[in-house]
């Protein structure tokens, strides 16, 4: 039915247009285009799910998944989840407002929720960051959420008991330092904080 499609793009258009702190403002501006290969709106619910090779572009935004589910509710709060095919990851890219860099992630699971302006990502997560086509900084864990307000990030390696195929897994953080005399000659926005999860403080080496 072409009403509940209709419903759907302005419903999602609305989610994906928030600026952030370090997302391309332009982004809100531009035409979003959703590609699946079925649709399901259940309005009751509020919820509206797209399956098979979803894929949504928004200006430098990209997000990849096999399935893509976006559910409002009474408050007008929209959330995005995404779900990767079995063996494979779904995928998020974003431009950084003003800077030739961009944040890109993948996990079993992708949560964004603009209204909170976090992204998170569960299950063989990854969160990399790129300065040009230069990969700059790289995350590994089970779960990661990327604050993009306050550009902290929290990594636990930790998998709660059947949350997850992939299980936990020991953190892994390439960083790469800032300040250098080639980063010196422009203006920078803040450096990534990474913070481990207040579960493993005090753990084992």
């Amino acid at each position: 039915m072409k009403f509940p499609l209709a419903l759907t793009s302005l419903a999602l258009a609305a989610f994906l247009a928030a600026p952030t702190a370090t997302a391309e403002k332009a982004d809100s501006k531009q035409p979003m285009h959703i590609e699946a290969d079925a649709l399901k709106h259940d309005e009751s619910a509020q919820i509206t799910t797209f399956t098979g090779r979803v894929m949504v572009t928004k200006g430098t935004l990209v997000l990849r998944s096999e399935k893509l589910e976006v559910q409002q509710n009474k408050e007008g709060k929209q959330v995005a989840k995404l779900w990767a095919a079995k063996g494979e990851l779904a995928f998020f890219r974003q431009k950084r407002e003003g800077l030739d860099e961009f944040t890109e992630g993948e996990a079993e699971t992708v949560i964004y929720d603009s209204q909170a302006d976090k992204i998170t990502l569960t299950g063989r997560a990854e969160l990399r960051s790129y300065r040009g086509q230069q990969l700059s900084d790289r995350l590994q864990g089970h779960l990661i959420v990327f604050d993009n307000t306050t550009e902290v990030f929290t990594v636990d390696g930790k998998a709660p008991t059947g949350s997850s195929p992939s299980g936990s897994q020991r953190i892994k953080a390439t960083l790469t330092p800032r300040n250098t005399a080639k980063d010196d000659s422009k203006d920078n926005s803040l450096v990534p904080l990474l913070q481990s999860s207040p579960r493993l403080t005090g753990g084992k080496p």
